[in-house]
């Protein structure tokens, strides 16, 4: 597309994934003016919205082409790439492209407890990328969310088993509306949340012995939790023959959770939205 798009159009990063497709949406029923910049601008997942100005590629690891791509949007919702090995080069790249093509302002999907030494290893990635934004010369705002609420189903293996070293730990685990609900807000007012770190959190900070309680609740099916040793979520997995970089990520999502990073419910959605965050037990009823 053309990179001589009129001043104040807000770039949309992730817009065929739940989070930027959310945003996207939000933003056009606003009636904010906007570029959707996917990986695939082909895609049939791409949405069809009256707001947008036009939709780019973008691949966070090719600066040149996200600089052209990028050229003439103003404020940009950065969502976190996949974790890789090369996340955090690829955010380097993608944000420096951002810094050249003139935008003004970045919001970034970002994760709680960021930091250098963070337990949840992939948190290490999102610190890394945040000390990026803030050294860029541009305007920034974090929203640092913790576990998608929408996943919590899914650490339950076929045999209806949550398995991992998490203990007695809580979580507050939010919704993905919720995240995407915050970024829209951000979005359309940024100045106002310019140098901003939010906590986006769900309402309440759960067990997993309490997740498992009321995924049995809602769904009626036989779903417990059982608290595995290091040792034994290392062996347990040790089958998928996944990277060691990406098995220390899944284990370390429930000693994050052990070390109580994510417990504390923040209030952040209900104060930006003016809407309180959906519980575990609303998600699962609406779906």
């Amino acid at each position: 597309m053309s990179s001589s798009a009129s001043p104040g159009v807000t770039g949309v990063t992730g817009a065929t994934g739940h989070i930027g497709g959310l945003v996207a949406r939000g933003l056009d029923a606003a009636g904010v003016r906007q570029r959707l910049l996917v990986r695939d601008p082909a895609s049939p997942r791409v949405p069809e919205l009256a707001s947008v100005q036009g939709v780019a590629a973008v691949d966070y690891a090719d600066l040149e082409h996200s600089r052209a791509s990028l050229t003439g949007v103003d404020v940009l919702l950065l969502v976190s790439a996949h974790e890789s090995p090369t996340r955090v080069r690829d955010h380097a790249r993608v944000i420096d492209a951002a810094a050249q093509a003139g935008v003004r302002h970045v919001v970034y999907t970002s994760f709680a407890g960021a930091a250098p030494d963070a337990t949840f290893t992939l948190a290490r990635d999102h610190h890394a990328t945040e000390e990026h934004l803030r050294a860029s010369g541009m305007a920034w705002t974090f929203l640092r969310d913790t576990l998608y609420l929408d996943f919590m189903e899914q650490l339950a293996g076929p045999d209806g088993v949550i398995r991992g070293p998490a203990g007695t730990g809580r979580v507050a685990a939010v919704a993905r509306a919720d995240v995407a609900s915050v970024a829209t807000t951000v979005l359309l007012d940024p100045a106002t949340h310019a140098g901003a770190t939010y906590d986006v959190t769900g309402p309440e900070a759960l067990t997993l012995v309490e997740v498992a309680a009321t995924i049995r609740a809602v769904r009626g099916t036989s779903v417990t939790f059982h608290d595995e040793t290091i040792e034994e979520a290392y062996a347990s997995r040790a089958s998928y023959g996944a990277p060691d970089w990406q098995v220390d990520a899944w284990v370390s999502t429930y000693t994050a959770i052990a070390s109580n990073v994510m417990a504390r419910p923040s209030g952040d959605v209900e104060r930006l939205t003016g809407v309180a965050p959906l519980s575990l037990e609303q998600l699962l009823r609406l779906g």
